[in-house]
């Protein structure tokens, strides 16, 4: 009999319901993980109880009335929560999403029929042991993803099992068992009427994924993204998805593997797709900024990549005389005091200055969004990786030693350089540009005594 080692939690609670003359059983996604030598991170549980017979062993203090609709009572146990299920069989989903009405039933296979994939619906107790009628164990030795019985019927319950297809197939790496990929192409269509913040969730879980790229169907994202035109430029759809595939997967890195999938639509485009799947505003800001700064600051040797990288990533502001997309490599940008940046400064160009770059970096982005962008840009031109690995080492050796990058963290400020005499207004603002890029350039230390003396000559000239 198989064997697994249920969490303390779980089997005093599912002791308690057995002692209670109820079946109970663990079940799914904890049960397919244990088998997979992974330790669990939910341990959810399935049993005859009613939900108010589950509510009166426990005690009002310790249950949740989280879904007493459709048979579920979330118990706290030990300092975890327990999400535990009457068993039940569920009638047509009208809306491909929620069922009509759900049916208690008193056997655990029947619960296990109503599930999504093989591998998700197996139960265990260690009174019986495992209980796999529709074969998970031996598509899990297999390592395939499998619908439960009919996939167009599965899918047409719930239209996101679409996506947690591939989702899980991209977590552990499995293939995809034929008709279920067949049927989950054809019925792409229904995700229209999946809410968006239910499809982004399940994308963002995708692209946390090892090597997601291989796993996102064009079929399926020509629907939910339909912008990206996957089914109409294959060769970019390809390319993409390769170099979502070398951003090194961490749960840090999904914005960056979802800027890379986005990069085609420019940042416009980007913000509009991100708004339509109803991303918070901070995925969203972050995402497009990672998306302008790969098309702009890190298309080094690039023409027009090198031309936009100068002023972007140095945070100086172009005149406005110049766009730009406008400028060609050779046009000087100015800096905040007012001279032109020297090629040798210049981001992208042979003997730049790693320190100074980082710095400049470090001025205008936070230190996550830098390392999410040399990430992406390190996928998108793997030639610059060990150049833009240096970086961003440089950029975190900069943050821990808490180097001057930005006005705010110089040792002046403008009521300093008011009380020395500088007028307030537009004035005040270049002697604090003309102070930081002394700092940062080296010619003046960030201490308050040098940067007063400074800004003296500043104004006198």
């Amino acid at each position: 009999m198989t064997t697994i080692k249920l969490d303390p939690g779980a089997a005093l609670l599912l002791d308690a319901l057995h002692g209670a003359g109820h079946a109970a059983y663990a079940v799914g996604g904890c049960v397919r993980d244990s088998l997979l030598g992974l330790d669990p991170h939910d341990w959810d549980l399935c049993t005859s109880a009613r939900p108010e017979q589950v509510m009166a062993l426990f005690g009002e203090e310790k249950c949740i009335p989280t879904g007493l609709q459709h048979g579920t009572v979330t118990v706290k146990q030990g300092g975890r929560l327990y999400e535990t299920t009457t068993f039940r069989t569920e009638g047509a989903y009208s809306d491909g999403r929620h069922p009509d009405a759900v049916c208690f039933v008193p056997e655990v296979r029947e619960d296990l029929a109503r599930r999504d994939f093989t591998i998700n619906a197996m139960a265990y107790s260690a009174e019986e042991g495992l209980i796999d009628p529709f074969g998970g164990r031996d598509d899990l030795a297999a390592h395939l993803v499998r619908a439960v019985g009919e996939p167009e019927r599965r899918f047409e319950e719930d239209a996101l099992r679409i996506l947690r297809l591939y989702r899980f197939a991209a977590r552990f790496g499995f293939d995809i068992d034929t008709a279920t990929g067949a049927a989950a192409r054809a019925l792409g269509p229904h995700l229209d009427c999946v809410s968006a913040e239910r499809i982004q969730e399940e994308l963002l879980k995708l692209l946390a994924a090892p090597r997601p790229g291989s796993y996102l169907e064009p079929a399926v994202l020509a629907v939910i993204l339909p912008e990206l035109e996957p089914e109409k430029q294959p060769e970019r759809f390809a390319e993409l998805c390769r170099i979502i595939d070398r951003i090194e997967p961490t749960a840090e890195n999904v914005p960056a593997r979802l800027a890379a999938l986005l990069c085609p639509l420019g940042e416009a485009g980007a913000r509009k797709a991100l708004r339509k799947l109803k991303c918070s505003n901070a995925l969203t800001d972050e995402v497009t900024t990672l998306v302008g700064g790969s098309v702009g600051s890190f298309l080094l040797g690039h023409e027009t990549g090198h031309s936009i990288a100068r002023p972007i990533a140095c945070g100086n502001r172009v005149p406005p005389q110049r766009t730009v997309l406008g400028e060609t490599p050779d046009t000087p940008v100015q800096t905040p005091c007012g001279t032109p940046l020297s090629e040798e400064e210049a981001p992208g160009t042979p003997g730049s200055d790693q320190t100074l770059m980082a710095k400049r970096l470090l001025g205008r982005y936070e230190l996550p969004t830098i390392q999410r962008l040399t990430a992406l840009c390190s996928a998108r031109r793997p030639e610059q990786a060990e150049a833009l690995a240096a970086l961003r080492a440089e950029a975190e050796r900069l943050t821990a030693e808490n180097a001057c990058c930005r006005v705010s963290q110089l040792a002046v400020n403008g009521r300093d350089l008011m009380a020395a005499g500088v007028r307030p207004g537009p004035g005040l603002r270049q002697v604090l540009n003309a102070l930081l890029e002394a700092v940062i350039t080296g010619q003046t230390p960030n201490e308050k005594d040098a940067l007063l003396a400074a800004a003296a000559q500043f104004s006198a000239s």
